[in-house]
């Protein structure tokens, strides 16, 4: 037994934690939790839990269901605001086995760790540094009504005596008390939207803390009586929510992205990078944003007077929020980044950054071009004038966004077949679902009128 075993275990009998809970998530990002006692725990170190893996989203079929749930010990957390007469509860992330212990490919965690090995052979350490979008709304509804936002704050707003300023407070800090730092938090543009940004990390750890983040915040909007959701776009006139996530490649201490002698700071391997997330946007959409609604966010109602930040046409830029890669002014070498707009809070992180780092590895290892960067809203322009520009528009809806995956080798080899393939089946029947859904747009513009 490691020294990190052993820790958890003591921590278990010191602070008299009842509930051990292990988790993980399924193909979709969905988390999924296993409760353990602590006294089964040192045996779980050494074989694992066994689960039904025909249960999980894209795990496994009936016939091959016998999978092992591996507690990953430097994961472990204690949550001691879920205390209260039962006592505090604890948790770790698992990694999914085999029976012969194996790894299991459909398990989301092994897709990114797969990708951050075949970084780290290149010399690469991959950080990512997410800041996460999602509305805050008064409890329900569930019944497909508009529901009912908590302010009616806008962009940096204070919001004094409101629930979301200290929703705000008391979501950071439970974050911090689990040792997930915070580097902002701040009323967002629309009616009941927050952003909270979570300090970069390597992107595993990332993944880990973004799960862990969701469960928070919803945690501790119900306690104030109110309903987090990461919905990408639960209001037709109001921007969606996004996960703007900054994306950068060390080499042992130093930056792989920075170059002093570059009139922009950006090293090759920075361009390259960048080039390969352009030259493959469209074919990992359907990973970053995996919904029907996601495309109302990328593509949303255009509306007078209103300016359209949402990403949805392949080109970078500095300053330019109206791109899909935007570089960031830095101070300071360490600070050398690249931002990535397109990707919604509702995405699972670990096939999202697996892509992304895919792609960009692509990129570097093909030598790929940099295209000159879009100084322009790209909004702005008429169809004409940004295909002149070439600025070719991501897929404008999933079953589009699908297509395009089907036939992306690249995604393919990122992603392992099985979860290539389950991706693929699933969304394509989530899409067939809505296409033949009757909305309330129709009824109301149609049953009257014909």
């Amino acid at each position: 037994m490691d020294r990190q075993q052993e820790f958890v275990l003591r921590t278990l009998e010191e602070r008299d934690i009842r509930f051990v809970r292990l988790w993980f998530t399924d193909v979709l990002g969905t988390l999924k939790s296993v409760s353990v006692a602590p006294a089964e725990l040192e045996s779980a170190f050494e074989e694992g839990m066994g689960i039904d893996g025909s249960a999980i989203e894209g795990f496994a079929r009936v016939y091959e269901s016998d999978m092992v749930a591996m507690p990953d010990p430097t994961t472990f957390q204690v949550f001691p605001f879920e205390g209260g007469a039962s006592g505090e509860s604890a948790r770790m992330f698992c990694d999914i086995l085999l029976p012969d212990g194996s790894a299991a490919w459909a398990d989301p965690r092994h897709v990114l760790r797969r990708m951050l090995a075949k970084a780290a052979e290149k010399g690469f350490t991959f950080y990512t540094h997410p800041e996460v979008e999602f509305f805050l709304v008064q409890d329900g509804p569930l019944d497909g009504s508009v529901p009912v936002p908590v302010d009616n704050g806008g962009y940096f707003d204070h919001t004094t005596h409101s629930i979301a300023r200290d929703f705000r407070r008391q979501a950071v800090l439970a974050l911090e008390r689990i040792g997930i730092s915070v580097e902002f938090s701040h009323h967002e543009v629309a009616p009941g939207q927050q952003e909270i940004d979570l300090r970069y990390a390597d992107a595993l750890t990332t993944a880990d803390n973004i799960m862990t983040f969701r469960h928070v915040v919803k945690e501790v909007a119900l306690s104030q009586n109110v309903r987090a959701t990461f919905m990408p776009k639960p209001y037709t006139d109001q921007p969606g929510s996004g996960m703007h996530t900054h994306l950068s490649l060390m080499e042992g201490e130093r930056n792989a992205f920075y170059d002093a002698d570059d009139p922009q700071k950006l090293s090759k391997t920075a361009r390259s990078f960048i080039a390969g997330l352009l030259v493959h946007a469209r074919e990992y959409t359907a990973v970053t944003n995996q919904y029907v609604n996601s495309y109302k966010r990328l593509f949303p109602l255009q509306l007078p007077n209103v300016v359209t930040e949402s990403p949805a046409f392949v080109s970078w830029g500095h300053l330019n929020r109206s791109a899909l890669v935007r570089v960031p002014a830095f101070g300071k070498p360490s600070s050398a980044r690249v931002e990535v707009r397109s990707i919604d809070s509702a995405t699972n992180p670990y096939l999202a950054f697996a892509v992304l780092l895919g792609a960009g590895l692509k990129g570097i290892e093909e030598g790929y071009e940099l295209p000159p960067g879009a100084e322009d809203d790209v909004w702005s322009l008429s169809p004409a004038e940004r295909k002149a520009a070439g600025y070719e528009a991501l897929p404008e809806n999933l079953s589009e966004a699908i297509d395009v995956m089907s036939k992306s080798e690249l995604i393919a080899e990122v992603l392992g077949e099985h979860v290539f393939d389950f991706f693929l089946r699933n969304k394509t029947a989530e899409w067939e679902q809505y296409r033949r859904e009757v909305t309330p747009y129709e009824r109301q513009r149609y049953l009257g009128a014909l």
